[in-house]
């Protein structure tokens, strides 16, 4: 019930011999008298009331829900669960005086809102012990417009928040939980999980107010294998653990999408709040080269694999790989492991093993075309059917970008290995009839929703006699 239904409940119990209609008829009468654009319905109630003798005066508290939220609704109580919660800012008035600002998302049944917790609010003891589907009561807040228009319940002074230990028919944070998979273009405060896809790289931007800023960027597979960009303005490195395993599962509260240049993206904030599997402490890899190679920047990369088939993708920023050739064995102790993804740097120890006939060799790592699948890398042996084209793809983004590709087979099947941008170069050296050995490629849904191999930094190709 909105407050303005409430109020007019508490007329009509003071004025009995009032009707419903009768009350209606006098706002309308009372915002003729009074001039359009001066008087709100409930402004007039309350005239109305005086004019009767009876106050209205007396501070409510008024339950409502999400979904009832309006703009200017006083003294407002309702009960909620937590999506996400920001850390506390402190920003300055137009005088120069320091306020503290925190941000945090509620959500109901069916909606959602954004709650600002201003100064000392900002600071309420055990705000930062709260987690996503934590039960709360928000006691005597009011409600503005944000930026956009849509209410947000702001904590003042004579605000608060406390924990709710009851009941309550709300749904649980695991319930509103989809993943990756299931997102659609345009929506908002979602919690969504997935499957970390590769490596998370940290960015250094500036924002449309010139001022630095930084964001983290990560892959997102879900259940139908494909990977979804992420990016979480205003989250660093130390936000997700430095050991993330391979397969780790991820979890995102608080997070929209949008269409970006290479198909449909989700975005966070600083309020995101990112769960990653995973630990601090590092502990030692033993692998074998598959392969390795030089990136354009000269970096060292390098396919591994261990004991558990399990393929690794190692970048070297130390030059501590470099006395090693493929097949050589090594263990090594990384600085971060961000699931399949390693990286070796100053810090990170390094070192030649004994062979091991425990570890698979290129040859034990190689998959029958017909055995691919959707959003894993791959080792193949194969020939070429057709000859290597390389043609220019024009980007949503207006780009025009260099795409090779090749049609090759071996006795299970056939399908097609393309290579975008620097990864065309390598197919431009093959000739139809050659007989290939192509590591590191990954598995994607490609034209006509059929499963394509492409080409990524780490792959390599390998001519065989």
């Amino acid at each position: 019930m909105s407050e303005f239904e409430t109020l007019v409940n508490k007329l009509l119990e003071l004025k009995p011999e009032l009707t419903k209609p009768e009350i209606e008829e006098k706002i309308k009468q009372k915002k003729d008298k009074i001039g359009a654009g001066y008087l709100t319905d409930q402004g007039a109630l309350f005239l109305i009331a005086s004019d009767l003798g009876v106050s209205l005066s007396e501070p409510l508290k008024v339950e409502m829900t999400l979904k009832e939220l309006y703009v200017g609704a006083k003294e407002i109580s309702l009960e909620t669960r937590v999506l996400n919660l920001a850390p506390a800012k402190q920003f300055t008035r137009k005088d120069g005086s320091p306020f503290l600002l925190r941000t945090m998302t509620v959500y109901d049944g069916d909606s959602t809102a954004s709650v600002k917790l201003w100064d000392e609010k900002a600071k309420l003891e055990g705000i930062e012990e709260l987690k996503p589907g934590d039960l709360i009561k928000i006691i005597k807040a009011y409600v503005k417009s944000d930026l956009n228009g849509s209410p947000t319940i702001n904590i003042g002074s004579s605000s608060h928040i406390e924990p709710s230990t009851g009941t309550s028919d709300i749904p649980s944070i695991d319930a509103i939980t989809i993943d990756v998979s299931s997102v659609k273009e345009d929506q908002k405060d979602l919690v969504v999980t997935g499957i970390i896809d590769g490596m998370i790289n940290s960015i250094e931007f500036t924002n449309s107010r010139g001022q630095p800023g930084k964001a983290l960027r990560l892959g997102l597979k879900g259940n139908d294998g494909k990977s979804t960009r992420v990016v979480l303005w205003g989250k660093v490195e130390s936000d997700v653990p430095k050991i993330i395993l391979p397969n780790a599962k991820v979890l995102l509260f608080g997070v929209r999408t949008k269409a970006g240049n290479q198909g449909l993206e989700i975005h966070g904030n600083e309020a995101t709040i990112i769960q990653v599997e995973g630990k601090q402490e590092a502990t030692p890899i033993i692998f074998r080269i598959i392969s390795i190679s030089k990136s354009d920047s000269g970096k060292t990369m390098i396919i591994g694999v261990d004991e558990k088939k399990q393929i690794f993708k190692i970048s070297d920023l130390s030059e501590k790989t470099l006395p090693f050739v493929e097949k050589d064995v090594i263990e090594c102790m990384p600085s971060k492991v961000f699931g399949n993804s390693i990286i070796l740097d100053e810090n990170s120890f390094v070192r030649k093993m004994d062979d091991d006939s425990k570890l698979p060799s290129k040859t034990d790592l190689r998959t029958k075309i017909t055995d691919v699948k959707i959003g894993e890398d791959y080792c193949i042996e194969a020939i070429i059917l057709k000859i290597p084209e390389r043609r220019q793809v024009q980007t949503k983004n207006g780009e025009s970008v260099s795409l090779s590709e090749m049609f090759v087979e071996d006795d299970s099947g056939q399908i097609w290995i393309k290579g975008w941008r620097n990864q065309a170069r390598p197919i431009d050296k093959c000739s139809i009839g050659e007989i290939i050995s192509v590591t590191a490629v990954n598995a994607r849904s490609g034209l006509e929703s059929r499963t394509e191999l492409f080409l990524t930094p780490f792959s390599s190709i390998t001519k065989k006699n």
